[in-house]
């Protein structure tokens, strides 16, 4: 695993492209701003 790969964060970027490993920025801070919206829960 490592550059070559695919699948991983590092080979994504090595790429320039995007998948579950790495999410684009918008879907990034789309994510960010739901889990801040959420009222944190406290049991």
């Amino acid at each position: 695993m490592g550059k070559g790969d695919r699948r991983s964060k590092r080979g994504k970027i090595f790429r320039g492209t995007y998948g579950k490993r790495r999410v684009k920025p918008t879907e990034v801070a789309k994510a960010a701003r739901k889990a801040a919206a959420a009222p944190a829960a406290t049991s």
